[in-house]
């Protein structure tokens, strides 16, 4: 019966070393994500795509303004000498383009949204790949986001910051020189 408690005390202290030897050695990997993601030379273009998009829709917009304002002036300048059915047809078609170009406005942004979006989902995959693979050549148990202050306090014993190993292997920024031993 001793002999059984002992091997059983045995095999409890042998697992609960191999459970502290493993939980010593999880590291995690922390990086700012957004800061990452605006170096990238996909994002530069999408901003650019996007100043464009933007340009073309306040065009948009702007026409249809103006548009509306001319016909407002033109009811403005006419409306005491409209028959009440005119002046009513008139009024109808003021409210209809006031809507429109809302709801143009409104679209608009959405759209906007959309294709940022769907433009920056290529420099995404890029960047998480790139995230993985260091985080896997390191032995990293995860990589942690650090946008927005989401994690407050990371202890640099049980992480590291892998920013700039995510930038080299993105061809962001050259690995620095080891200097070399003269002996």
């Amino acid at each position: 019966m001793k002999r059984l408690f002992y091997a059983l005390f045995i095999i409890v202290n042998c697992q609960l070393s191999i459970v502290n030897s493993a939980s010593a050695q999880v590291k995690f990997g922390y990086l700012n994500y957004n800061t990452v993601l605006r170096q990238l030379p996909e994002y530069e273009q999408t901003q650019k795509r996007m100043e464009e998009l933007r340009q073309k829709y306040e065009q948009e917009a702007t026409r249809g303004e103006e548009e509306f304002q001319n016909k407002f002036a033109d009811f403005l300048q006419g409306q005491k000498d409209f028959p009440e059915n005119i002046l009513l047809k008139r009024q109808a078609e003021l409210q209809t383009l006031m809507e429109a170009g809302i709801k143009f406005r409104q679209e608009s942004q959405k759209l906007l949204h959309k294709a940022e979006q769907e433009l920056l989902d290529s420099a995404r995959i890029r960047l998480d790949q790139a995230i993985q693979s260091v985080g896997v050549e390191r032995g990293l148990a995860a990589v942690l986001n650090t946008d927005r202050n989401q994690c407050p306090f990371i202890n640099p014993d049980m992480s590291e910051d892998v920013t700039d190993a995510v930038l080299i292997l993105l061809g962001l920024k050259q690995p620095e020189a080891t200097e070399e031993k003269n002996d």
